[in-house]
């Protein structure tokens, strides 16, 4: 870990650092709770010298003038300059260098709190149930669960349940046997099988269909799985971790998520907090992603102080994956040795996190027709009939799906092709 004679030399120049000192130990330490979370450590540092990546201990020299950042590399330690006015950046850049990308960026109280109570979540086999906006960083926190975990040195899968069709769904998470259906020309052992001994995030997994939520079930119940043509179950062992941008109880008040799959998977819940309401948080992922941004540039361009400030007042409504379009941006307007508050440009609009009710109007064909080919005049008086179905039963998808004989996740990619159309 951290040498005792670094970590004093540094909490007595900067008493601030005590707390975040301990978040790297922490990480580092949780890091360590298997084989292969060692055994990748210990390949990021060099054994004749650091606890860390890098030579030595590193070179921090606080004076005024412009902020100066080499990051450490086999031959030589980290060096860091910066006065007063940088102080903020330039610590979380000594952290974010000693971190050497272990662990979550964090800074913030709650957060550390967090982190600290999701290393204890890994060391238990419990499912564990994420929610949070989009791009809080729900899939980040699910692969440090699994890489804290006694599973560390077995397969981590992720699947975008909303990415795949109704259709092959169930052939994607279970498998199934040649010949099972049209096109299944070989056995496939789907990703449940794939990620046996190991754990599988299930991102979106309110999108999954009602019929599949039931196999799912079953997995979680018996820990066996049916591939599809298949006529025995088959055993896994997998640790399932799950997220979604749907409030689930609201999903499952509707009816769009079995009660009893909810609390299979609500073992542990984790809520992640939207980026703005965690401030402490924004420098120390800053520093991380300006150090990963330029790792392979000559001149390490710094935040000043003003443009620390601005990132701080904003309301993050991308939250981290926003923060990263921003600093990349910044980077392209930049033409001093330092982003300033003039360089940073935020998009301004916030998205909603809930889904909205059914907004497409009904209206003339006229409204969509963008040809006169066979396939446009078709879509036309298919989007034409939709509009109808939605009006007649106010809005409700699960209704006009009904009526329209097919499922409520077809009628969403039609409606979201109806209003792309009409822009």
């Amino acid at each position: 870990m951290i040498s005792d004679k670094l970590k004093s030399s540094l909490v007595t120049r900067f008493p601030e650092l005590i707390d975040l000192l301990a978040s790297v130990e922490m990480s580092h330490s949780y890091h360590q709770y298997s084989p292969a979370a060692a055994q990748s450590f210990c390949n990021t540092r060099d054994a004749s010298n650091g606890d860390y990546g890098g030579a030595a201990d590193p070179v921090v020299v606080y004076r005024d003038g412009p902020f100066h950042f080499v990051p450490a590399s086999p031959s030589q330690p980290l060096r860091i300059e910066f006065g007063k006015s940088d102080r903020e950046f330039g610590l979380s850049c000594i952290i974010e260098s000693m971190r050497g990308g272990i662990g979550p960026a964090s800074a913030d109280p709650k957060s550390v709190a967090l982190y600290k109570l999701a290393a204890r979540v890994a060391r238990s086999e419990a499912n564990v149930m994420i929610t949070g906006e989009t791009g809080t960083g729900k899939e980040g926190m699910a692969r440090f669960i699994h890489q804290n975990s006694a599973r560390a040195n077995k397969p981590f899968v992720t699947i975008n349940c909303a990415a795949i069709t109704e259709s092959i769904i169930e052939s994607m998470l279970f498998g199934h046997k040649k010949g099972s259906f049209t096109g299944a020309c070989n056995n496939a052992v789907g990703l449940f099988k794939e990620a046996h001994g190991g754990t599988i995030f299930l991102d979106e997994i309110t999108e999954i269909p009602l019929a599949s939520q039931s196999k799912l079930l079953r997995v979680l119940q018996e820990g066996e799985i049916l591939p599809v043509g298949a006529s025995r179950h088959e055993k896994v062992d997998v640790r399932v971790i799950c997220a979604a941008n749907r409030e689930f109880a609201a999903e499952v008040a509707t009816g769009r998520f079995r009660e009893d799959l909810y609390w299979r998977l609500n073992v542990v819940p984790v809520d992640l907090q939207p980026l703005a309401r965690r401030p402490d948080d924004i420098v120390a992922i800053a520093a991380f992603m300006m150090i990963d941004l330029q790792q392979d540039d000559d001149k390490f361009i710094a935040l000043s102080r003003c443009c620390i400030e601005k990132l701080k007042g904003h309301s993050w409504p991308g939250n981290v994956r926003e923060l990263s379009n921003v600093l990349q941006r910044a980077l392209i307007m930049c033409d001093g040795d330092q982003i300033v508050a003039d360089d940073l440009h935020f998009s301004g609009i916030r998205l909603p996190t809930t889904p909205k009710q059914d907004d497409v109007p009904s209206g003339h064909s006229s409204r969509f027709m963008r040809g006169r080919d066979l396939h446009t005049i078709s879509k036309n008086v298919e989007y034409e009939t939709i509009s109808q179905i939605l009006e007649k039963t106010n809005g409700n998808r699960r209704d006009a799906a009904k009526q329209l004989g097919i499922s409520e996740r077809t009628l969403r990619y039609r409606m979201a092709d109806m209003r792309d159309m009409a822009d």
